[in-house]
């Protein structure tokens, strides 16, 4: 009987340290996303999309699936979409090219994943989690990047596959604008996409995908592939994944400050997440958002532009989706 005793007990606790898994995404941020920019179609779409991509990712954990493994799934979705600048809808470069960058966190080993610059992976996350999971390095850029993500048995596709015409006519206005803002919404959003998961175990993860700025030169690199800029996370803290002018994120070290105001400064994950994106990026001239997951479970969707296309998941309840 003590043996059942204890067994019992066991699976008591084991069940008592189980929690519900959260999943939260982001889809870009910019000061075009407004009510009288989207008709009701295309309301429906990027709704449709990203409740698909929530569903990816709630596949993973129902089944007790690590946080990564999880926000990789509903990267993926977001990436074979051309609704976002990712993946299949990655903007184009100056020269006509797509360069896409992508990055990813464990928050319980604090190992990450990077891949800059690449153009023939048809999902950039995958090369990055094959750099965290099979590489001594965290960021990889490039024809060397690609060469490992094929070794690693990502898909290879023709870098034709990533060409949109919608993505060659914002191209074409930014170059008659001479890198002025342009007129059409679709130009002015920033639509990298990511995700951050807590999962079942207390497990945090975070990823960001992106396809850059659109007229980009010189081999441009933004936020999103560099952990701590535009990816982070943190058992201990939260997980996070950026969205806006890359630059800025870079420089003041978003995802990770909010991680630090919460570690040494013990701030809520909201109070931490609003401080940086309202009180430090806007004033500095930093447009975008983030979105995360802190380790108690608390979802923050904070944006300091008109709209972000973004949505959250908590098990066992209704999916969130909202745009502005």
């Amino acid at each position: 009987m003590k043996g059942v005793f204890i067994g019992v007990l066991l699976l008591f606790v084991a069940f008592a340290q189980a929690q519900d898994y959260v999943i939260v995404l982001h889809g870009g941020a910019g000061n075009g996303i407004k009510k009288e920019n989207i008709n009701t179609e295309e309301k429906e779409a990027y709704e449709l999309k990203m409740s698909e991509a929530l569903l990816a990712g709630a596949k993973v954990l129902d089944t007790g699936g690590a946080a990564h493994l999880a926000v990789v799934e509903v990267i993926k979705v977001l990436e074979d979409s051309p609704l976002f600048n990712a993946g299949k809808g990655a903007v184009f470069t100056y020269d006509e090219r797509n360069e896409m960058d992508a990055s990813i966190m464990d928050g319980n080993t604090l190992n990450a994943g990077a891949v800059a610059g690449i153009g023939t992976v048809k999902n950039p996350i995958t090369a990055a989690l094959a750099v965290m999971q099979n590489s001594p390095h965290v960021m990889l850029s490039g024809k060397g990047a690609e060469d490992f993500a094929k070794l690693q048995g990502c898909e290879i596709v023709s870098e034709d596959y990533f060409k949109t015409e919608k993505r060659l006519k914002s191209l074409e206005r930014y170059k008659k604008a001479q890198g002025a803002i342009s007129a059409n919404w679709e130009d002015n959003k920033m639509g990298t996409v990511g995700c951050a998961v807590l999962d079942k175990n207390g497990n945090l993860a975070a990823g960001t995908s992106t396809g850059g700025m659109t007229g980009k030169r010189y081999g441009r690199i933004g936020d999103s592939p560099i952990i701590g800029a535009g990816t982070y996370a943190d058992n201990n803290t939260c997980a996070v994944s950026c969205t806006g002018h890359g630059e800025y994120f870079i420089r003041y070290a978003v995802a990770h400050d909010v991680s630090s105001r919460m570690a040494y400064g013990n701030q809520s994950f909201q109070n931490a997440a609003s401080a940086v994106i309202h009180k430090i990026l806007k004033p500095a001239g930093g447009d975008g958002g983030l979105i995360g997951v802190d380790k108690d479970g608390n979802v923050v969707m904070v944006f300091n532009t008109s709209g972000m296309f973004r949505a959250y998941l908590k098990e066992g309840q209704e999916a969130v989706l909202e745009m502005f």
